[in-house]
């Protein structure tokens, strides 16, 4: 592998069998070797540019825009992207996992790409439970009962968030910077001043002038933050270009403002996820087997693993990807994401 990845394992595995294949993959621990034993192919990061099916699918209050690729009836992945990028994060990925014999499913969260509303009177609402949900209504409507689910960012939360709260549909987590379940009491609670830095965009779009700015510049916008989050990631304009087209969105600004607006309590979420937030906001634990992951050169705010690592409590495992690797990790290191989705598969 090209990205090496440091294994921190609260369930060490001793297997002294699996020393030379551990050596072969440039691996820190014997437990590597078990998780490495079905190792994923070699992928260069930007090697796909496209996917090879786009369909949309009513779920919920929307109609979702997805990718699908993989056998129809293999097992089923769920991959969620971040904020602000989109299913290409998975482009390199989804192959891997569709010629390991998954069913791949990656869809355009609210706000994003060809994923609309099927109501104008809805809430353009971008509060944690209400993109979970979205998710949830998705499966349903694939009829997919179980599902391994990853994701990063926005993604992320999402996917921790489903096997919290719905264990029994999620199969196995990948969670890229670990625990991301927050509330709007936690958020009130100043932090120190250099991470109170790092969120300069939540406060900008705490304001009117942030809303229009974001709304006039959200190409530049994302760009920045692709920059500022992953500040060793050398992607080129082609690469950006692709995703950024999901920014064109109708309802992106809305449901961007409303999603960081609501974290500090300045923006009312939709009373039907109160009993969900209220659960949230006990900060439940997760259960289901999870890899946690994280990059070496992560540019946006995230926890240490040591914060979160106590809110798993299934079979769990932290790797921590070098080489420069920052915010949109399945992205810039597609390879160490899809190897940490078959793992986790086979805890």
């Amino acid at each position: 592998m090209s990205n090496k990845i440091n294994l921190q394992r609260r369930h060490f595995l001793g297997v002294a069998a699996m020393t030379m294949a551990a050596a072969e993959f440039g691996l820190t621990s014997a437990a590597g070797a078990q998780s490495m034993q079905a190792a994923a192919p070699t992928v260069k990061a930007g090697t796909h540019t496209s996917f090879q099916a786009l369909k949309q699918v009513k779920a919920g209050v929307l109609n979702v825009g997805y990718a699908e690729t993989g056998p129809a009836d293999g097992p089923v992945v769920l991959l969620l992207h971040g904020w602000p990028y989109d299913i290409y994060s998975f482009v390199d990925v989804a192959p891997i996992l569709a010629d390991a014999g998954y069913r791949v499913i990656i869809p355009y969260l609210r706000g994003y790409g060809t994923t609309e509303f099927l109501s104008a009177k809805t809430p353009r609402n971008g509060q944690q439970a209400a993109i979970a949900t979205d998710m949830i209504d998705l499966m349903d409507a694939l009829d997919i009962e179980r599902a391994v689910i990853g994701g990063y960012d926005w993604g992320g939360r999402t996917a921790d968030i489903m096997a919290a709260v719905w264990p029994e549909r999620c199969k196995g987590l990948v969670s890229v910077s670990g625990y991301l379940i927050g509330s709007q009491e936690a958020n009130k609670k100043p932090l120190p001043p250099q991470a109170e830095l790092s969120w300069w965009y939540q406060f900008y779009f705490a304001t009117e002038r942030g809303r229009a700015g974001y709304e006039a510049n959200r190409h530049d916008f994302a760009k920045l933050i692709w920059k500022l989050a992953s500040p060793q990631w050398n992607f080129d304009d082609v690469t950006f270009e692709r995703s950024a087209k999901a920014f064109e969105n109708p309802d992106h600004v809305a449901i961007t403002i409303h999603n960081y607006r609501w974290r500090l309590d300045l923006a009312k979420g939709e009373k039907k996820y109160d009993a969900l937030e209220k659960k949230l906001a006990a900060f439940p634990v997760i259960t289901v087997p999870t890899i946690t992951m994280e990059g070496d050169a992560n540019g946006a705010p995230h926890p240490e693993p040591s914060a979160y690592a106590k809110k798993f409590t299934g079979k769990y495992e932290h790797r921590t990807i070098t080489g420069g690797i920052g915010h949109n990790l399945p992205q810039e290191a597609p390879q160490a994401f899809a190897q940490a989705i078959l793992d986790v598969d086979r805890f």
